[in-house]
């Protein structure tokens, strides 16, 4: 099958959870023996024309002109989607399938569908309501149009999650039977290099120090502000805790600041931006894996953490409540709730037996559920549905 995405992240540009799903699944996609081209855009390090692996990556460039706005901005990297993808059909052949990721390439993807008869299938990753909690000014409004139209002009929606298909159904009045759930997974190989480097995790904490480790944007909807709030009472019980924050964002300050007022800036420490390396040490120096996400699609981060054979504690929202078993596999907390955060992580770090147990159905859990062999033919037999090319599982 000859397939198209469509996808504003792409490694080695990684914005947010998107890429890593596009990457993966592109590849295994590939791997096979589908044709795979990605169009996404182009930044300073990246190759303009690529064969990663199994998959044609193509990067394109957006106007050489400033845009005044990131909706601008959108709109530029569209036209600019539109004409590699032309190039790329008029060049090579029709697609079979078009498989669009989030609002960011709606434009482009209606408009090859339209032009060329392809069908269309978009992947709603999350939704702008649910980023902010309701529409609140005319910039998210009109973002919330647009994905609307995506999935209007879209033969079937992707979505990663039960609570994902209850909110594209209830915002966008989408009938029931456009929806399929196929779960994001994890690269089962990870962490397959790596093991606990007692000299790197020196860098963080000392050998006495429990890390309680957090990995995501630093914005309001990944909680990071939930878990330094929690961070006294974890102290207060557990004296030898240390928390690594890793990653970048707008918070980071405001972050900092909670850290000295609550009088614990010497258990926290900012990692800021970190390479995938030093994610996959860190993950398997780490005692504890927290995600206290207030909005979560989905929840990759968590999948990662089960996978490195870290205990995790997840906030039970969204699509991190569906990957956890309360006590089985992992530990939750209440959306927000500081102190239930702080009773979740103590009760692993306090009881160790108990993690190990948690540890071992964890990682059973991701090799059966959330693995891309199983993903990818799931996604395989949608593409089916719209076209009526046959799938052999392999």
């Amino acid at each position: 099958m000859k397939i198209l995405m469509l996808s504003w992240e792409y490694p080695p540009r990684i914005i947010g959870g998107i890429s890593r799903v596009v990457h993966n699944l592109a590849q295994k996609l590939g791997e096979l023996g589908n044709e795979v081209h990605i169009v996404t855009c182009w930044e300073n390090g990246t190759l303009e024309e690529e064969f990663d692996n199994s998959v044609h990556v193509h990067r394109v460039h957006t106007c050489q002109i400033n845009a005044n706005s990131f909706i601008n901005w959108v709109l530029q990297f569209n036209f600019s989607l539109v004409e590699k993808s032309v190039k790329l059909i008029n060049g090579t052949g029709r697609f079979d399938v078009i498989h669009a990721h989030d609002w960011l390439t709606a434009f482009a993807a209606k408009t090859l569908k339209h032009i060329y008869s392809i069908p269309l299938i978009s992947t709603i990753h999350a939704t702008e309501s649910g980023r902010n909690y309701g529409l609140h000014n005319d910039v998210q409004r009109y973002i919330s149009s647009v994905e609307w139209w995506l999935t209007y002009e879209s033969w079937i929606i992707i979505v990663n999650s039960r609570f994902m298909k209850n909110e594209v159904k209830n915002i966008f009045q989408l009938p029931e039977d456009k929806i399929r759930i196929i779960p994001n997974g994890v690269n089962i190989d990870k962490f397959r290099n790596y093991s606990r480097d007692n000299k790197f995790r020196r860098n963080y904490a000392t050998d006495n120090e429990k890390i309680v480790f957090f990995v995501g944007r630093l914005v309001n909807e990944k909680g990071a502000h939930v878990l330094i709030n929690a961070a006294p009472k974890i102290i207060r019980y557990y004296n030898d805790a240390k928390i690594i924050i890793a990653g970048k964002g707008p918070q980071l300050e405001y972050l900092r600041k909670i850290a000295y007022e609550l009088n614990i800036y010497s258990k926290v420490y900012f990692t800021g931006y970190i390479s995938e390396e030093e994610l996959a040490k860190l993950y398997k120096c780490a005692d504890v894996a927290v995600f206290p996400s207030l909005y979560e699609p989905f929840g990759i981060v968590a999948l990662e953490g089960m996978l490195a054979n870290v205990p995790v504690v997840v906030s039970d929202t969204g699509g991190l409540g569906e990957i956890v078993e309360h006590g089985i596999d992992g530990m939750k907390s209440y959306t927000g709730n500081s102190n239930s955060l702080a009773d979740s992580i103590l009760e692993i770090l306090l009881n160790p037996k108990e993690a190990e147990k948690m540890k071992s159905k964890a990682m059973e859990k991701v090799f059966s559920m959330y693995n891309w062999d199983v993903i990818t033919y799931h996604t395989l037999n949608v593409y089916k549905e719209i076209t009526g090319i046959k799938i052999t599982k392999q």
